[in-house]
């Protein structure tokens, strides 16, 4: 069996009643007919980590013999064994890509995990040492295993990729079960960088993460039914769900609620110093548990107090401030601070900002990174108009006492480190600046001053000279003049891509449907009301209203307030005037419902490599298109934002749903078996082929239609394909695990250079869990804590971005060859039909126009259909 289980991903941005998006995760959908029981599935793991177990023993044997031999240490002899240290480096040797030595301890401790490989004196930990020693049980699992010389390397390599995966669970499961004291400091950050996704965690500060890091104690219990405390018990620890689930219970009401992984529960007993208020029944086997104890508890919590300082104007608190236990980490170059911000009024954060910039002789010191996660996020709780007016009067700030020369000195300290901030703003957000008329006005008054004084232009002219001399597009740069005056924009770039971006300004071609389906055209501002679209098509006073309908035919009718509607369609959905009386009456156009057919005949033309690259350009381009304040937008409610849009980070989340349905669709409706085993092959490749391109936007996207139930049912077509091409999609498959919080993904994601397109519906579920679980204010003071972990996505947004993107071929590495390997029947691609088929244009055109089937229903009956 190649699969054990389905997945089904996609974003449903919700645009009801001007609310907030909700984003909806992964749902993990069990196959009825197939491996659908816990056991199974992590008998099915087991079942692959000893196979490559075999192929690395095998590996070993052949190559280096001598590495399992008898060992003597403190007068004992340990019979045919290796030491940890020895293994360790013999899998550095044979795999390249290891970047460090416990990335291999990970691999070995996988091993260990399953029992395959054991300590002399069975110790749970695999340790990098000379005088730690482990055997084999090769007896047990079968591991004298012949391997054919030609296909060794390759099952190495496929082995060595599916233990690397593992790994990293395995190493940190590791570090987790050793005592507080026992930890180093790079095991305090592994356990740190975990922390950082943990729901239960989510509101906590940097530094009190990192105590918890420090004395956080792993806790498992194998058996379903064990309590773990009961009602009345005395308070002694605080619990966080690493693994499974348990049920809370209380006297008269019985079952009140089920805790999953990354919740918590026994803290208020602690901060209460009260009994325990319920039961706590573990719901399922082998669950994993960090625990705080009390004491512990209590010292943080003390800490956190010790190390907080307030600011009080007029009696009032208006900035909070934490030491920080590492300034030179968090403050960046140039930053002596030792204080960072935690919450505070906006004005009093932007005025503590303002006083951490260090300036040289040439103002050309690195800004705090905290400056940027402001300037990222201000929008949330300073509008530019509040914005502009802190920043003029920091600007025109003087010093009421002091010698002529200091006021002087202050005067021109306070304006370059003004003009430095805004030298930040305007490269943060470039050209979207210019379509406020408030922050025109201001910029054009700063403008003359800053131009007629050298030492304040002289700050950003470092600045723009490096970005005119790093900036390079794809289709060419023209460099700017080095004498022309100063301007704030001056080294802002019109978007040169052949997609461009949506402006807040711009007017779109609405398409809107009359209840007989006839359409009606025409041309209104992106961010236009439902009430203007109706004047628009029809009198005033009437009884019309716009529904939104999707191709199952729900119905959706539109408030009159709600504004961007077209935009913010999701996939299939369409726009329909009608009256009240109407609504009921409205059936989905047939181009909603389904393509007229499938275009597996234009696909078998189409090369792999040559779909994906053309996948990679368009979405390259749909991703560049977009602003990251688009996200802040998205997640806490276009509304809120007067005059914002988020048209280009909908369109780019609509192209995902798009391409996972696409997969989805040209296989259910391709009824030749043959041609159907071979389009899952082409799908597979093409996936491939995207992740080599650093594509991950569309390389989920594919991975997730290939796992839709509706594909995973069509077992005939699965047996069809090579094995090779099984395991290939078993490897990419782990990457697609959600479980702590898509680990897998992330752990891959980091080793990734720029440029990449990330996947963006995680980087939205990432920022809705950050703001649900957070409040914007804390004692009626901006919680800038918040903002700054709401930052660091945005950042990796901008990061990902921060070189062009030239798509080229990928190597061919192990996957590739698994493909090119052995013949595979194929249409001849040097036909009269193919040969215009593959011109990039025609390619293209196909990739911006696929027709797909978006109703899950539909699909399944169709996929059974096929295969019953």
């Amino acid at each position: 069996m190649h699969l054990f289980r389905t997945h089904h991903y996609q974003v449903f941005p919700d645009r009801r009643s001007g609310e907030a998006p909700m984003i909806r995760g992964v749902s993990w959908t069990p196959l009825p007919e197939a491996l659908d029981s816990k056991d199974t599935m992590k008998q099915f793991l087991s079942d692959r980590v000893v196979k490559a177990a075999r192929s690395v023993y095998s590996v070993m044997i052949e190559r280096n013999p001598g590495l399992i031999r008898d060992r003597k240490y403190h007068l004992k002899t340990h019979r045919q064994c290796c030491s940890g240290k020895d293994l360790v480096d013999w899998l550095m040797n044979q795999n390249e890509g290891l970047q460090s030595r416990s990335q291999a301890v990970g691999i070995w401790q996988v091993l260990v995990d399953e029992g395959i490989l054991v300590h002399v004196k069975h110790e749970l930990n695999f340790h990098d040492k000379d005088t730690q020693f482990y055997r084999f049980q090769n007896s047990q699992f079968g591991l004298n295993h012949i391997t054919n010389e030609k296909d060794s390397d390759d099952e190495l390599q496929e082995s060595l990729s599916l233990l690397s995966q593992l790994g990293p669970d395995a190493l940190l499961t590791m570090i987790l079960r050793k005592g507080p004291s026992q930890r180093s400091a790079e095991d305090l950050e592994v356990i740190y960088e975990e922390l950082l996704h943990v729901k239960a965690v989510a509101h906590l500060s940097t530094s009190v993460r990192k105590e918890l890091a420090a004395v956080l104690v792993f806790e498992s219990h194998a058996k379903a039914g064990t309590v773990l405390f009961s009602q009345g018990d005395k308070g002694t620890s605080w619990y966080i769900i690493w693994k499974g689930s348990v049920n809370v219970i209380t006297h008269g009401k019985g079952l009140v609620t089920t805790l999953h992984e990354g919740e918590d529960f026994g803290q208020l007993a602690l901060l209460n110093d009260a009994p325990r208020a319920a039961t706590i029944i573990l719901r399922e086997d082998n669950c994993h548990f960090l625990r705080v104890d009390k004491q512990d508890f209590i010292r943080i919590l003390k800490d956190v107090e010790a190390n907080t300082v307030r600011l009080q104007e007029h009696g009032k608190t208006v900035l909070v401030l934490e030491k920080s236990t590492n300034c030179a980490g968090q403050g960046g170059a140039g930053n002596n601070s030792k204080y960072t911000v935690m919450s505070g009024t906006p004005e009093k954060i932007l005025e503590h900002l303002l006083e951490t910039i260090k300036l040289d002789a040439n103002g050309n010191d690195a800004l705090d990174p905290c400056v940027t996660d402001f300037l990222l996020t201000h929008k949330v709780f300073m509008p530019y108009s509040q914005l502009c007016s802190s920043l003029e009067h920091y600007y025109r700030a003087e010093l009421s006492e002091g010698s002529v020369q200091e006021k002087a000195a202050y005067i021109l300290n306070i304006k370059r480190k003004v003009v430095k901030l805004i030298g930040q703003w305007v490269a943060l957000f470039s050209l979207l600046l210019k379509e406020d008329p408030t922050v025109v006005d201001f910029l054009e008054t700063l403008k003359k001053e800053v131009a007629a004084d050298y030492r304040l232009s002289s700050i950003l002219k470092e600045q723009f000279r490096e970005k005119r001399r790093t900036k390079v597009l794809e289709n060419g740069y023209q460099s700017l003049g080095r004498n022309q005056p100063f301007d704030w924009f001056s080294h802002c770039e019109e978007h040169m891509g052949r997609l461009q971006p949506i402006g807040a300004h711009d007017k779109v071609l609405y398409e809107i449907y009359n209840p007989d389906n006839k359409p009606l055209t025409l041309m209104l501002p992106v961010n236009a009301s439902v009430q203007d679209v109706m004047s628009a098509i029809v009198k005033p006073g009437g009884d019309h209203v716009l529904v939104k309908m999707n191709s199952t035919g729900e119905r959706v009718q539109l408030k009159l307030d709600a504004t961007s509607v077209y935009t913010a369609l999701g996939l299939n959905e369409r726009l329909f005037i009608c009256t009240s009386s109407q609504v009921d009456q409205l059936v989905p156009l047939k181009e909603q419902q389904s393509p007229e057919g499938g275009t597996a005949d234009i696909l078998e033309q189409i090369g792999s490599k040559d779909l994906a690259s053309e996948l990679a350009n368009y979405d390259w381009e749909l991703f560049t298109a977009m602003h990251e304040v688009e996200l802040v937008y998205y997640i806490f409610g276009r509304h809120k934002f007067p005059g914002a849009i988020t048209a280009n980070l909908e369109r780019f989340v609509r192209r995902f749903n798009e391409v996972q349905y696409w997969v989805v669709t040209e296989l259910c409706l391709c009824e030749d078996l043959v041609k159907r085993a071979l389009l899952l092959k082409k799908f597979i490749k093409i996936a491939s082929v995207l992740k080599e391109q650093k594509n991950l936007n569309s390389f989920f996207a594919v991975m997730f239609g290939l796992s839709n139930s509706a594909v995973q049912r069509l077992y005939k077509t699965w047996e069809r394909i090579p094995n090779k091409t099984k395991r290939v999609y078993c490897t990419y498959e782990r990457l697609m695990d959600p479980s702590r919080n898509h680990r897998a993904y992330r752990l891959a994601v980091v080793k990734l250079s720029p440029p990449y397109i990330p996947f963006m519906p995680l980087l939205l579920k990432d920022m809705t869990f950050i703001h649900e679980g957070n409040p914007n204010y804390l004692d009626k003071l901006v919680n800038f804590e918040k903002m700054q972990m709401l930052a660091k996505t945005l950042k990796i947004v901008r990061e990902c971005r921060s070189q062009p993107y030239v798509p080229s071929s990928p190597q061919r590495g192990l996957a590739d060859r698994m493909f090119l390997d052995g013949a595979a029947p194929r249409i001849s691609t040097c036909s009269d039909y193919a040969l215009p088929l593959r011109s990039p244009t025609n390619i293209r055109h196909y990739i911006q126009s696929l027709k797909v089937i978006d109703n899950q229903r539909k699909l399944t009956q169709l996929s059974r259909t096929l295969e019953c």
